[in-house]
């Protein structure tokens, strides 16, 4: 049913529940787990001319540890695996990259934030991949992090 499985991390500590959750669901299946990160356009150009190249080169090696710790996790499972690291918009690049890979699955953690954290940090990147994807999406929320509503 999943042959390719798409977790992307943003190198927090939530992948470690995502992926508690989700290479289960990769080993049912026998699927190729696809690690990626994605280093946001937005912060870099945020940064302007002068540090835009060292803030990309410390979010790229970010990515880099990041989509490592993922693909350890999933080659200790018997899987195998791809990473990649991208520069985008977050929640654009996951879903180009679902679509150009044919991923079957997205196993995507989230923060759980509030209202109020949305607002200010432009929105949460699971719930743009939930309502944008065509392909199901596993959310898988961090356990330490509750909101009130």
């Amino acid at each position: 049913m999943y042959d390719d499985v798409l977790v992307p991390t943003d190198g927090s500590d939530t992948i470690a529940e995502t992926l508690t959750h989700g290479l289960p669901i990769a080993v049912a299946n026998d699927a190729t787990v696809h690690a990626l990160y994605v280093v946001d356009s937005r912060i870099t150009a945020a940064g302007g001319e002068e540090n835009s190249p060292s803030v990309e080169r410390s979010l790229e090696a970010d990515g880099r540890d990041a989509v490592t710790a993922v693909d350890e996790r999933a080659s200790a499972a018997g899987l195998e695996t791809v990473t990649e690291v991208r520069k985008g918009t977050p929640a654009k690049t996951i879903l180009e990259y679902a679509d150009e890979q044919d991923i079957d699955l997205v196993v995507i953690g989230t923060k759980g934030k509030s209202p109020r954290e949305k607002v200010t940090s432009l929105g949460s990147v699971s719930e743009r991949v939930v309502d944008n994807a065509s392909i199901p999406v596993f959310v898988v929320r961090d356990p330490d992090k509750t909101t009130a509503n």
